[in-house]
């Protein structure tokens, strides 16, 4: 398992990965999930995608944070229009994301480890959690803005 990002070199990922007891679960958190559930998402998403961007903008860092409801992902670089495709998202500074990872892994946020691949904000972020990552986002933002 060391060889599996984010510690090995190689990523794997998927959603639930076939496992049927992941897929047990995440069918019955969908059935639990209600209205309320839905709107606190939608409100630490929208207060995450925030932070994120301004700890970017005050270390300097060109960016784009790209939403689609609860998900969002960051774009390192000079993006004045919403990317529409994969040949837009690879202009892309990779090199940017890899600082802006490790410098949130070392501060305990696990992150996803492709700068492709999108945030996710579920259920299981309470306040605390959030708190954490909003916390990290300046050092990140720092090690980013040195990387470029």
């Amino acid at each position: 398992m060391d060889l599996l990002a984010p510690t090995g070199p190689v990523y794997q990922g998927g959603t639930l990965s076939g496992n049927p007891v992941a897929a047990t679960a995440g069918l019955a958190t969908l059935e639990a999930a209600d209205t309320a559930a839905y709107a606190r998402l939608g409100g630490a998403a929208d207060a995450l995608a925030a932070e994120v961007s301004a700890a970017l903008n005050a270390a300097g860092v060109a960016h784009r944070v790209q939403r689609a409801g609860t998900l969002f992902s960051v774009l390192f670089g000079d993006f004045p229009e919403a990317p529409t495709g994969y040949v837009d998202v690879q202009r892309q500074n990779t090199t940017q994301y890899g600082a802006f990872f490790h410098a949130m892994l070392d501060a305990g946020v696990s992150l996803p480890p492709s700068a492709y691949e999108t945030w996710f904000v579920s259920a299981a972020h309470d306040a605390a959690a959030l708190d954490r990552v909003v916390r990290a986002l300046p050092e990140a933002a720092r090690r980013a803005s040195a990387a470029a």
